[in-house]
């Protein structure tokens, strides 16, 4: 059994960190245990909070809505509230704008009672509003509640905007148990989704100098083995088992806060799982939960992976290859379709294809090639391990489960590393030429 997390350990002090970073993070309270809705008012008035303003949509609030409420109101804590009527909210324009225009200006803090999209939706108007917020958890989904940043769709783009941190996390076990297990093992599958994106940061560092700092990395591992370890009694809503995978989640969201942004937590799974999700809506397609489609990205680039410590490079011949950025675009413009602009703006700004910058990878890629080979095989467990564990779960592994085509894998491997200027696997496929072939045989295998 692995030991058990003291979140408590990174609150309410700075952290001067042996990267010769200070890490800090502005959460105060983390009460993930049985019974915490009736904790819920205490946490409210040690905070110095009077009339808060609760967030949900229809889903969470039968969930936990009428509990809260009845806490509060034995407490006497007025407040005020609204409920999307969305079945499946879009944290779009649209979504954003309704709760700006609802938002009651004598509440001094808002509660979101959800998870994923609510946490965001409300994450991001609290910052632009200037108030602080809360999380009342639903369900262990996702990793983002303690996260710095709000994923958003803007103009058909998913994009990260700077936000802040909760000041509170609340999870009632009992609650977050009776979550559909389809949330649950969306939370596992985000949480394993750690395991790439470790690897891409580290390969950022040794081949770009890109900051890196060891002791996050441990602790998101420690997360990740912990959710690992208590995997078998998830199946069985085990609150104890539920409080690891949430705590894991919530300290995972806190390592993105001490670095400032989603590197610790998020690589080449979750930019595949992002171009699913523009794709999806911009067809009209019901979404698809996001540790869902990051758990089986993350298989996808494990199998990449453990392809690409294989290969034998004529660094030589890589250096002189071009790149024919009319092709790109009209690839860029046939696939994103209305996202299409933003993505080549990217593109003009970062220059993530500029074959100067390419060569200079590629020169550091044939210097530390045998470290980097030797860093994936230490870093991964194998693919097939990872898709025994989900499936054992009921969790999809593959992407034609969830309705992703083969198209629509070859697809988001060849582009889905537009959407972000985040160096990993994807960018290193693109560097050695084998970005195509991958996505053909990865699109073969699904």
């Amino acid at each position: 059994m692995a030991k058990k997390l003291n979140l408590n350990d990174y609150l309410g002090h700075n952290m001067n960190c042996t990267c010769g970073e200070e890490h800090k993070t502005n959460l105060k309270i983390v009460d993930i245990d049985k019974n915490a809705v009736a904790r819920l008012p205490k946490h409210i008035e040690t905070l110095g909070y009077k009339n808060p303003f609760l967030v949900a949509d229809v889903n969470t609030w039968d969930a936990a809505g009428t509990q809260v409420t009845k806490e509060l109101e034995t407490a006497n804590i007025s407040y005020k509230k609204y409920i999307f009527k969305d079945k499946e909210l879009v944290p779009d324009e649209k979504t954003l704008g309704s709760l700006m225009m609802a938002f009651p200006r004598d509440c001094d803090v808002i509660i979101a009672i959800g998870s994923g999209t609510l946490n965001d939706l409300c994450k991001f108007s609290s910052f632009q509003l200037g108030l602080d917020y809360m999380i009342f958890a639903t369900a262990p989904s996702m990793d983002g509640f303690v996260s710095i940043g709000a994923a958003l769709i803007t103009d058909y783009v998913k994009t990260t905007y700077q936000a802040h941190v909760p000041l509170a996390v609340i999870g009632d076990t009992d609650i977050l148990a009776a979550a559909p297990m389809e949330m649950i093992t969306a939370g596992l599958g985000d949480i394993l989704g750690k395991y790439t994106c470790l690897l891409d940061w580290k390969m950022a560092h040794i081949i770009t100098g890109e900051y890196y700092c060891k002791t996050i990395a441990d602790m998101v591992k420690e997360a990740v083995e912990i959710v690992v370890e208590e995997s078998t009694r998830i199946k069985d809503r085990n609150p104890e088992a539920i409080k690891a995978v949430t705590e894991a989640l919530v300290l995972s969201g806190i390592a993105m806060s001490f670095v400032g942004n989603s590197r610790p937590a998020s690589g080449s799974e979750h930019h595949l799982s992002h171009y699913w999700e523009m794709k999806f809506q911009a067809e009209g397609k019901k979404p698809v939960l996001h540790g869902i489609k990051v758990g089986i990205g993350m298989i996808i680039v494990t199998k990449m992976y453990e392809m690409l410590e294989q290969e034998h490079f004529n660094f030589t011949s890589l250096k002189e290859r071009s790149f024919d950025y009319a092709a790109w675009e009209k690839k860029v413009n046939d696939c994103y379709q209305d996202a299409a602009p933003g993505i080549i703006a990217l593109e003009e700004k970062t220059q993530k294809n500029n074959l100067s910058e390419r060569n200079k990878r590629l020169t550091i890629l044939e210097e530390k090639w045998s470290e980097i080979v030797q860093t994936i095989r230490e870093s991964l467990p194998s693919s097939a391990e990872m898709e025994s564990l989900l499936s054992c779960l009921g969790a999809p592994t593959k992407p034609a489960q969830i309705g992703i085509s083969p198209q629509l894998v070859e697809d988001a491997i060849l582009l889905a590393k537009e959407v972000r200027n985040r160096f990993t696997l994807l960018q290193i496929l693109w560097d050695t030429g084998l970005s195509e072939s991958y996505a053909k045989t990865i699109a073969n295998l699904h």
